[in-house]
């Protein structure tokens, strides 16, 4: 549903962020900042309504009206009470009534389930089916064992092809997935892929990542390689990267754009590996996690590690050989470098963007003033992107510190947060201050930036704002956020630019 966005001045109230503020005294209006300095004299941006980009499967649709089951099909005449073919369809679903095949479905006696259906049904539905029920090599059993499919799964796929129905959730969505490939039913497979997509984060991105290598999804490998490249910190100390097959485990080792340190790179593997002794049960030992890491181990840049992180890291962990180790030392000393077999080159990670929301910056003998105040901005985007972190004006009075508690929020949860200082050389350029890790922002929805400054007393501010911004591929939205205290809106004031990866 779109969203007008307003253009109405920030509340002077407490914030409402839970930023550390000091409202100990009232101030004159001459010592808090206005949201639009003086000094401007352009025009107001208009601001237009946030663009539906989401996909017809994702906007709000009221809920059909429930179909009946197979106990309809014991009332008398039971034909009569259903309007349509759909709702007829359905009372034979899971049904035994007139069913002329079952399935025996899952592999161990505990978990296997009979299944009833009706092949002219299943025939319709899927070309697989078609052929063994009616093509030149048909089979003619009553009963059919399909031992690598889960009963859920398999219902799931049956309640589709007899309802047109899809009931995907977190505990069945790859066994569906699964089931849908292998039945050839392509508008399953791309429900389960949507849902897949919906719910993807750092913390699954690689186990998602791998299923989709399997089922040759591409472009939920696209959207996995970005969450993992963006958040590759989190990716790779997720539960879920130590699941992955030996394959994928070498395109995220090999990846060049993998946002990461390297002695992050190395530990991940390590984990893997010892997953992987276990599963293979054999003793997770230094020799071992070598043997079952095999040539991924030199995906791994180690030589591009900073001297005390290998020092304490890959020299310690017994994976390398001897003569690995002494030659690693040396390379990070000698003159004469030895040959290696680990890459050399640092990966380049990814490409920061910055979008900066003022056409200009000024300062004035009144402003920027700091007294513990908040300054926040309000912006929405058109895709998925990953914020890395503000970029921020500096004193406008000679060089100086400032610590700055950074926040970012949505629908008042809190998302990301930093405590940190930067360095201002006194000059109007923007200093650019990084979350610990980057940040998923979806579409469509707004979002709350904020920043509490203490140092310089006087800064540089921007002015002649925009509501709107084309930097590069995506559009961002802005609009004045109540959290804010300290003067900043659309207009005017601090948080000049939001620093992402897309």
């Amino acid at each position: 549903m779109n969203r007008k966005l307003t253009m109405d001045k920030p509340m002077k109230t407490e914030p409402k962020s839970c930023l550390f503020a000091k409202p100990s005294r009232e101030y004159s209006d001459e010592e808090v900042n206005q949201e639009v300095p003086q000094n401007f004299g352009g025009k107001l941006p208009v601001q237009r309504q946030i663009r539906q980009t989401e996909p017809p499967w994702q906007l709000p649709r009221s809920p059909p009206p429930s179909l009946p089951n197979a106990k309809a099909s014991e009332e008398f005449n039971w034909q009569a009470n259903m309007t349509n073919v759909r709702e007829r369809n359905a009372v034979m679903f899971n049904n035994p009534l007139m069913a002329d095949v079952y399935f025996n479905v899952g592999s161990a006696p505990h978990s296997c389930q009979k299944i009833p259906a009706h092949k002219y049904i299943l025939g319709v539905g899927s070309s697989v089916f078609f052929a063994m029920f009616y093509g030149g090599l048909s089979n003619q059993q009553l009963e059919i064992d399909i031992p690598d499919v889960e009963p859920a799964a398999f219902l799931n796929l049956l309640r589709y092809l007899y309802c047109d129905e899809t009931k995907v959730e977190p505990d069945n969505v790859l066994a569906t997935l699964y089931v849908a490939k292998k039945y050839l039913v392509p508008h399953l497979a791309r429900a389960c892929v949507r849902y897949l997509e919906t719910s993807l984060s750092a913390h699954n991105a690689c186990v998602l990542l791998s299923q989709g290598r399997l089922f040759e999804e591409q472009e939920l490998m696209h959207r996995c390689w970005e969450v993992i490249d963006a958040q590759a910190e989190e990716a790779l100390k997720s539960e879920g990267f130590c699941d992955i097959d030996i394959n994928t485990l070498k395109t995220v080792l090999g990846r060049e754009t993998l946002n990461a340190k390297e002695i992050s790179v190395f530990n991940a593997a390590c984990r893997w590996a010892d997953s992987e002794c276990r599963r293979c049960e054999i003793e997770p030992t230094s020799e071992n996690k070598r043997k079952v890491l095999g040539d991924a181990l030199f995906l791994i840049r180690i030589p591009t590690m900073k001297l005390n992180e290998y020092a304490n890291g890959p020299a310690q962990s017994g994976i390398l050989t001897l003569q690995e180790s002494n030659d690693i030392f040396i390379y990070y000393s000698a003159r004469k470098r030895p040959e290696l077999n680990f890459p050399l080159k640092p990966r380049k990670g990814l490409k920061p963007y910055r979008c900066h929301r003022f056409q200009s910056s000024a300062y004035r003998s009144n402003q920027w003033r700091y007294r513990g105040r908040c300054d926040s901005i309000q912006f929405a985007v058109d895709q998925r992107i990953f914020i890395a972190g503000f970029g921020l004006y500096g004193s406008s009075s000679g060089a100086a510190e400032y610590t700055v508690r950074m926040e970012l929020k949505k629908n008042g949860n809190t998302l990301g947060h930093c405590f940190t200082k930067f360095f201002s050389d006194g000059s109007s350029n923007t200093f650019s201050v990084m979350f610990d890790n980057p940040i998923q922002i979806e579409p469509d929805q707004f979002y709350n930036a904020s920043a509490v400054l203490d140092g310089g007393e006087l800064s540089y501010f921007g002015q002649e704002g925009l509501a709107e911004v084309q930097c590069d591929k995506v559009t961002f939205q802005f609009q004045c956020s109540s959290d804010s205290t300290n003067g900043t809106g659309v207009q005017g004031g601090q948080i000049p630019e939001i620093i992402f990866y897309c």
